[in-house]
């Protein structure tokens, strides 16, 4: 890529700067886009708020993106090491469960043996409890009779791509605060408070 650029034959542009517009670039194994969001208005404040992106999307194969997908949701709902092990057998089980009417809206979990319909999930069954409450604590799933659970279908579902964002805010400053006071003093009121 780098042998491309002559630096002795540069396209100069000294009035417009080219790369004001969103940028793709691909990777060996992703594709990365970047840009400035459009502003964004916060309906509880009335601040607007702009917004640089990056967006990266990669290819995985089926059981390797059923694991991203796993310990994206797992990092994002700080789960403990207990309940991912059994998010990924409950996802496992999700995977295996026939759609009706386009999708899945609650998975089977009937322990017996060694593990879930007899398969062996390498955890005792103490430990699969742990996990599945708190799964049910954060909303992942939420009992439907003795051995069937509804299915969150924001975390559950048979799809090929799933989005992970993760947005970052700098801290306000006390500064920010004493400007924010002093506008609101001068009678810029922030929308919220109008009403």
């Amino acid at each position: 890529m780098s042998d491309q650029i002559n630096l002795r034959r540069l396209h100069l542009s000294p009035t417009l700067n080219p790369l004001v517009e969103s940028q793709m670039i691909r990777t060996s194994r992703r594709l990365v886009r970047s840009g400035r969001g459009q502003d964004l208005l916060d309906p509880t404040t009335g601040e607007i708020h702009g917004v640089a992106t990056i967006h990266q999307i990669e290819e995985r194969d089926d059981a390797e993106f059923v694991k991203v997908f796993a310990a994206g949701v797992a990092a994002s709902y700080e789960l403990s090491k207990t309940a991912q092990r059994v998010f990924q057998v409950v996802l496992d089980q999700y995977q295996r469960t026939p759609m009706s009417r386009g999708y899945a809206d609650h998975v089977n979990l009937l322990w017996f043996g060694e593990g879930i319909e007899g398969r062996d999930v390498g955890m005792s069954e103490k430990t699969f409890q742990r996990g599945l409450k708190e799964l049910m604590i954060k909303r992942f799933i939420a009992p439907k009779d003795g051995v069937s659970f509804w299915t969150n279908p924001a975390l559950f579902f048979k799809g090929d791509r799933v989005m992970f964002v993760k947005e970052y805010r700098r801290r306000r400053t006390t500064d920010d605060q004493a400007q924010r006071e002093e506008l609101e003093a001068a009678g810029r009121l922030r929308i919220g408070e109008l009403a």
